[in-house]
């Protein structure tokens, strides 16, 4: 029987640190347990991921969040982004910020750039919404990075964010109850930091499908302490994204998790979340139902109070877990 209980043992060890073969297959995935997962880059290219491959140690600084650029656009330049620097005053002044307007943060994750497709899928729906002041945070130099690094290096780009929105509302205007941070992946626990280091005075946090591998109690990971509001929308929990309701009101459509409608791959599941959030900010037309728990979620079976997923409210409130079903076609 001992001898039984250490052969399992072996073959799960073996099985978690064995190399996939299919592309983009993450079905063999169980957090905390596999070794190699498959993430796509910011071009959907998936590259295979070695969760154990050792942190760059030279390349880890508190300063590497200096090397984040802040992309404006506004109505009045929707398409080409002005530069904004902290403590460049010029830089704002020359721009279209306009503190009387809304402050919306979009960051993007691993291997990715301000140029990756959930920026102007995002952008665009935000400024056809309003008026808005929205900043693409680009960190492609760090993002680059081997996973492992770019996730140590998560802390460090956050608190320069939330340093950067600090300052310009301090020396250019604003209004922290209009600010919004909406971060994707990696981008989610970025927002966090960036959330924390501001003493959570954000008004709302935007999680869409936070990243999963090296998070779980990761205690640099996205909480829903982070904003006054903070949401997530779980779309390939488990997998890319984590399932645990980590945010202060947690969305789990079509169960969170993959595969979702239209979705064959962990990949397409993980980036349904922010084309729902594009979608949500556009057209405001899905309505969670509250869940009992977890298990209800995943089954989508939640018969509570009713809450909006996504939008730009920066008036709505709620906690908890909340299921909804969508279609597999834009706007879903």
């Amino acid at each position: 029987m001992k001898f039984l209980v250490i052969l399992s043992a072996l073959v799960a060890l073996c099985a978690g640190h064995a190399i996939p073969t299919t592309l983009g297959d993450n079905s063999h995935y169980v957090e905390g347990e596999s070794r190699y997962v498959w993430i796509p880059d910011g071009e959907g290219v998936l590259r295979l991921v070695d969760l154990e491959e050792p942190v760059d140690e030279s390349s880890l600084d508190a300063g590497n969040g200096a090397n984040n650029e802040y992309w404006l656009f506004t109505r009045l330049n929707p398409n080409n982004h002005q530069l904004l620097r902290i403590n460049d005053d010029d830089s704002i002044r020359n721009s279209n910020y306009n503190k009387d307007r809304p402050l919306i943060v979009i960051v993007h994750g691993w291997t990715s750039s301000g140029n990756s497709p959930l920026n102007p899928l995002i952008r665009d729906a935000l400024l056809h919404d309003g008026d808005n002041n929205v900043i693409s945070l680009d960190w492609s130099i760090v993002a680059s990075s081997p996973y492992t690094t770019a996730v140590r290096n998560v802390p460090s780009v956050g608190q320069h964010l939330g340093n950067f929105v600090q300052w310009l509302i301090n020396n250019h205007g604003g209004n922290w109850n209009n600010v919004h941070l909406i971060g994707a992946s990696l981008g989610a626990h970025i927002i966090g930091n960036a959330g924390r280091t501001v003493r959570g005075r954000i008004a709302r946090i935007s999680g869409l499908d936070p990243a999963g591998p090296q998070w779980s109690d990761n205690p640099n990971g996205l909480n829903r302490n982070d904003g006054v509001y903070v949401e997530c929308i779980h779309t390939d929990g488990g997998l890319l994204g984590i399932l645990d309701p980590i945010c202060g009101a947690n969305f789990y459509p079509n169960g969170g998790t993959n595969r979702q409608p239209g979705c064959s791959l962990s990949l397409c599941s993980h980036d349904r979340a922010y084309e729902l959030f594009a979608a949500s900010v556009r057209y405001n037309s899905f309505i969670g139902r509250r869940c009992t728990d977890l298990n209800e979620a995943r089954n989508n079976s939640c018969t509570g109070s009713n809450l909006h997923m996504g939008n730009t409210d920066f008036s709505k409130r709620g906690t908890g877990l909340y299921g909804l079903s969508t279609g597999s076609e834009w706007p879903f």
